[in-house]
């Protein structure tokens, strides 16, 4: 036998013999109440339907029930507050479907909320969410104001705005009938009893204070939110108490990593260095053939030894791009690994298709110590000694 046909069927045996391994064994230590998986597309839209997932389940755990919530009126009114403020810089902040969990906040403060069978945002024919076009219309019409060709401002560029996001995601309207009730938006938001000032972001970074707020450096921080900064260990420990005592959890993370697999439903840190992506949403993943996946994910086949992730080890990767705001997501609970490793079960808004576990994964806690930009969570979900050093 020729050497190389014998290493060729050496690797095939050794990769069948791989894949044919148990894989991963989840068992549930606790997992909380949350709506059904949403999908959303090919839109840059993921802090919307991830704050609202969040929000949902806060409606569950107060006893108000279940509701479905328009995420693209959030987008839609956030939109409107994302134009001005890109004005008013001049063009030199970001502009893209991309947010923050408090713009969702900010967005219900201002204009209210309402139900999905309200607003649901599709009027261009399409079933799902499609954002390409109107992203880059959006942008060029706000560049072409920048540019002020007639010498100032003209005072109707609002009004046109507002006609394009009209016509790619329809009327925005003035009250609607909800379960026999009729409502205005923020009558429909007042109705559901929660209060916004209640919930509070969390980070941990070494550049900046501990226990001190700081404006989050990314560029979707568009609004220029600020979090509260803790200690790692202690941010992990806000993320598990909440868990314990009922709480969901926002999470606004990086997915980019080749340690995250969609398909096989897990996202961890490999002790040894792979070759990473950069910018990974579930556009990107889906342009993916079905061998540059499972190249991804070759060694995700069974649990194994995770990297030590330390402050500096998780500074590092955010100063060096490494760690990017790129997507964000649920905490619903948490699970053990069939070795006893702790994993937090994510509830993500790319729909269920190619999902092992319907519209979730898995993140263990090395991945989520590392990658995890900022939290959401509401302030009494928070352990006594965190709240009295926030002031809380």
């Amino acid at each position: 036998m020729k050497p190389i046909l014998y290493l060729f069927l050496i690797f095939i045996f050794s990769s069948l013999t791989l894949l044919g391994q148990d894989g991963y064994k989840f068992s549930t230590i606790k997992e909380l109440k949350a709506t059904p998986v949403k999908d959303q597309n090919r839109s840059g839209t993921c802090w919307s339907f991830s704050g609202l997932s969040f929000l949902e389940s806060e409606l569950i755990r107060m006893g108000k029930g279940e509701f479905d919530l328009s995420e693209m009126y959030i987008v839609r009114r956030a939109y409107t507050q994302h134009a001005d403020k890109y004005v008013r810089f001049q063009g030199k902040i970001n502009f893209s479907g991309g947010a923050e969990f408090w713009d969702v906040f900010n967005a219900i403060k201002e204009y209210g909320l309402v139900p999905e069978s309200a607003y649901p945002g599709l009027v261009i024919g399409e079933p799902k969410h499609v954002h390409g076009e109107m992203d880059a219309v959006l942008k060029a019409m706000l560049d072409a104001v920048i540019e002020n060709k007639n010498k100032k401002l003209s005072p109707v560029w609002k009004t046109g705005f507002e006609g394009l996001l009209d016509a790619y995601l329809g009327k925005v309207p003035e009250s609607f009938t909800y379960n026999n009730v009729t409502y205005t938006p923020q009558s429909f938001f007042q109705s559901l009893g929660l209060k916004i000032d209640d919930y509070v972001m969390i980070s941990s970074f070494t550049h900046h204070p501990y226990y001190e707020k700081f404006i989050m450096e990314s560029p979707d921080n568009w609004s220029m939110g600020e979090v509260y900064n803790l200690p790692l260990d202690e941010m992990m420990e806000v993320i598990s108490h909440a868990i314990a005592k009922g709480y969901t959890v926002g999470w606004a993370a990086d997915v980019s990593e080749n340690g995250f697999s969609w398909s096989n439903g897990i996202a961890i840190v490999p002790e040894k260095d792979i070759e990473d992506l950069t910018d990974l949403e579930r556009a990107k993943w889906s342009e993916m053939t079905k061998e540059e996946k499972d190249a991804l994910v070759y060694h995700q086949n069974k649990p194994g030894k995770e990297k030590t992730i330390t402050p500096e080890l998780r500074q590092k990767a955010f100063d060096n791009y490494q760690t990017t705001d790129d997507h964000g997501m649920h905490i619903i609970g948490t699970a053990k690994d069939q070795n006893g490793t702790l994993y937090f079960k994510v509830k993500n808004s790319w729909g269920t298709n190619g999902s092992k576990y319907d519209g979730y994964f898995y993140a263990s806690e090395s991945y989520v110590r590392y990658k995890t930009m900022s939290i959401l969570v509401h302030k009494d979900a928070l352990p006594k000694a965190t709240a009295k050093k926030l002031g809380f």
